[in-house]
């Protein structure tokens, strides 16, 4: 007889409908679920595309009901029968739920033994994280999994699709570059034929992509991979995805123009969205001033509030002297479950280092009749608090948080403030599907590192505004760049900007920078070489592919879009990797093995 693979299959498991009843068809797939009722067996066969549900028995094939009762959950079969509507059975929350099929013709692929992960389980899986790593071919197999991997791969397409139709040319940069020691923690490859030398692993194409266009190439993207060597979280991996752009003759408002046309078809079509364009422009200045954060979350309030004016010279000392103090108003209907407890965990927050490192949260709350619930309020006079509570737009039941301190900490104990009471107090639905989008602009072009010394915010191929050129000689901290990220929700989805191309500025830069002629020359000389021929103004943009595809799921975590994806201390438990390698070929490699501390020798 004829083998169903030989016959191959008429249909996908997701595929069949009650228009389909009286069809022979043949299906290949996963024994997902098993149950005997009524004298018959039912098993739910499982592919990518979804389930169907099969009918086994003895009056329909003894054959291939003697079959059935044998098969193990995750064995791989394939089946062949007829379509039968289900009736009054049917399962609405199926989309094949209409119809069964009444197997006449049973072939096991395979058979499974009994699996660590419960694959059936799908959205309620219990499994350890780790455990799912282990086995991350059977974490893949389920549906909440698949639909994720499908949105992304449908996600890589439609943006090749579109960025082609728009004269984007699809280029490869490099994997392994020029180590440039002194930047981002790079990985190293050691080159055999090179004794001494070693490559670094691309952490973006960026030079390669400026060089593109020097080379006339105009307009040119790549979906590629990019490493870098960082201590991990739920939105970081040692490997990862860029959508990366880059275009001559640009200006931020092109660039903009282009990468909307490409996000808003990616939701329309895959989501089912339309966004309104243009997307909302906020300065990095305004970003920070309001929110505490350069990518802040626009889909619920508690905006800051500066009362450094109104508090300059009071009564209290903590606000009389601090260079900045702000707050945020938390309104009567969420106030009220802020107990004391609460919040003197939220004091506790934004004293934590990570969260900026305050000295301490002062709060007050407004009374029915207007007075102020604080310990410090007899310290300020009725008319001072009367000023706050208007700026504020604080009301009977209002709950006023304030932090006073230098610019960094405020904004940024203030931020994981708002961030928290976002989750706490549920100003963010679960399961929220709005878009906020939105352009941060005009970020600062230079930061002092702890030394004093000033680095560069983005990269130091960044164009400052133009009309910013002049201060680069007398205000560096003022100077404002060519730079924009996208985004989305409160997270970070793209970033670019408008690259240098004339060599007086680029020059200006490096000086500004501290950067020595032989630096200059040892990490970026070929770059800088090719813009003595013409080069031509431009600038770009990269997305992380795994974070919009993140956000598009509903998925909690990277490692949910992201096929095999490595631990926090970045290791494949699934392969085992990193591991050592030999004595002979680290010696192919001229490289020495030396004795980890602590370790015998």
């Amino acid at each position: 007889m004829e083998s169903l693979l030989d016959l191959g299959r008429t249909h996908d498991c997701g595929s069949l409908r009650a228009s389909d009843a009286g069809s022979e068809v043949v299906l290949f797939g996963w024994i997902h679920r098993h149950r005997e009722l009524g004298g018959r067996i039912f098993i739910s066969l499982r592919d990518r595309a979804g389930i169907t549900q099969l009918s086994f028995g003895p009056d329909i094939d003894g054959a291939a009901f003697a079959g059935a009762s044998a098969l193990a959950l995750e064995s791989c079969v394939g089946v062949a029968g007829r379509v039968v509507h289900r009736g009054d059975n049917a399962n609405r929350a199926m989309d094949t739920g209409e119809v069964e099929i009444e197997v006449t013709r049973l072939e096991v692929f395979s058979m499974a033994e009994p699996p660590p992960i419960n694959v059936a389980d799908d959205e309620r899986l219990d499994a350890h994280e780790n455990v799912r790593l282990r086995y991350r071919y059977l974490d893949l197999r389920r549906p909440v999994l698949q639909r994720n991997f499908i949105l992304r791969s449908r996600l890589a397409t439609l943006t090749r699709q579109t960025l082609a139709e728009e004269g984007f040319l699809e280029l490869e940069t490099p994997y392994m570059v020029k180590y440039t020691p002194g930047g981002a923690r790079n990985f190293l490859v050691p080159s055999r034929l090179n004794p001494g030398r070693f490559y670094a692993l691309a952490e973006s194409p960026q030079i390669f992509k400026q060089l593109f266009m020097v080379a006339g190439f105009d307009r040119y993207f790549q979906i590629t991979r990019c490493f870098r060597d960082e201590d991990l979280r739920n939105d970081r991996q040692p490997e990862f995805t860029q959508i990366d752009v880059e275009m001559s003759y640009a200006t931020p408002e092109r660039i903009f123009d282009a990468m909307e046309h490409l996000v808003t078809r990616l939701w329309r079509e895959l989501l089912s969205v339309e966004l309104p364009r243009p997307f909302p422009r906020m300065t990095w200045a305004d970003a920070m001033a309001r929110y505490g954060s350069d990518k802040p979350d626009l889909r619920f309030g508690l905006e800051f509030v500066e009362i450094t004016d109104l508090v300059r010279g009071c009564g209290f000392q903590v606000f009389a002297d601090a260079p900045h103090v702000k707050g945020i108003c938390v309104p009567p209907e969420h106030a009220g479950s802020l107990s004391r407890a609460r919040i003197d965990k939220l004091t506790e927050l934004v004293k934590r280092r990570e969260s900026g490192g305050a000295k301490g949260l002062a709060y007050a709350k407004i009374q029915a009749d207007g007075a102020w619930q604080a310990g410090f309020a007899k310290l300020l006079d009725p008319a001072t608090l009367a000023a706050i509570a208007e700026r504020m737009g604080a009301v009977p039941g209002s709950l006023l948080f304030f932090v006073a301190d230098d610019f960094h900490t405020t904004h940024a104990a203030l931020n994981a403030l708002r961030l928290e009471l976002r989750d706490s107090l549920g100003l963010v639905p679960a399961g929220d599907r709005s878009w906020r989008f939105l352009w941060v602009t005009d970020f600062p072009l230079f930061e002092r590192t702890d030394a004093g010394a000033w680095v560069s915010s983005h990269h130091p191929f960044t164009s400052p505004r133009r009309d910013h050129i002049a201060l680069l000689d007398t205000d560096p901290a003022g100077v404002r760049a060519q730079a924009y990220d996208l985004v989305l929700n409160g997270n970070e989805i793209g970033g670019g900007s408008i690259r240098i191309h004339q060599s007086d500025v680029q020059a200006k830069i490096f000086q500004i920078l501290g950067l020595d002629p032989a630096a200059i020359q040892q990490k970026f000389g070929f770059l800088l070489e090719a813009f003595r021929y013409g080069p031509p103004p431009h600038g770009g943009i990269a997305f992380g592919l795994d974070r919009i595809a993140m956000l598009m799921c509903g998925a909690q975590s990277l490692r949910d879009v992201i096929a095999f994806p490595k631990t926090q201390r970045g290791t494949d438990l699934m392969t085992n990797c990193p591991n050592e390698a030999d004595e002979e070929q680290l010696a192919e490699l001229f490289i020495q093995r030396r004795p980890l501390p602590g370790e015998a020798t």
